[in-house]
């Protein structure tokens, strides 16, 4: 199951791409607002974020105006990596080499048939592992830290080989 979220500015959208998801066979729970009265995009953002990092839906994709905002929204949920995308490669490198799990971009920036071009490079696009499974794993590690914005960290980085 995938979660799906938005704001008001994304609600046409979002209700095209959650029948485009469903037609690909992907079961869909929405967590988005149906209602055109301004709201706060953050709140839908963490609902998705908060579905895929328990485990309760597979992966989400979230759309506000830019995609921008729902974004930073869902990558404060530890576990989360959401990508900002507005074309169809960036879509498929975010799952191949970050293993993205939340899919967002705008309603405001990008059209309906590029929207869906976007899910499906995204839904088709594999975690390549390897080199890239070492990012991921720093990527926790700076999770699980919490460093304090003043404290700058120890490097971790190591040369690649």
């Amino acid at each position: 199951m995938y979660a799906i979220g938005n704001d008001h500015s994304a609600i046409e959208l979002k209700n095209i791409i959650k029948q485009h998801l469903e037609s690909r066979g992907i079961e869909v729970k929405d967590f988005g607002t149906n209602s055109p009265e301004s709201c706060n995009y953050a709140e839908y953002g963490e609902k998705v974020a908060r579905a895929v990092a328990s485990g309760e839906c597979e992966r989400g994709i979230c759309i506000c105006g830019t995609g921008v905002g729902i974004s930073i929204a869902a990558n404060k949920v530890n576990g989360i990596r959401a990508c900002v995308c507005s074309e169809p490669f960036s879509a498929k490198l975010s799952k191949q080499h970050n293993d993205s799990n939340i899919l967002c971009f705008g309603a405001r920036v990008v059209g309906t048939e590029l929207a869906k071009m976007i899910v499906d490079a995204w839904l088709d696009a594999e975690f390549e592992g390897g080199r890239h499974q070492k990012r991921i794993d720093y990527l926790k590690e700076i999770e699980k830290s919490n460093y304090p914005a003043a404290k700058k960290p120890a490097s971790r980085c190591k040369k690649e080989k």
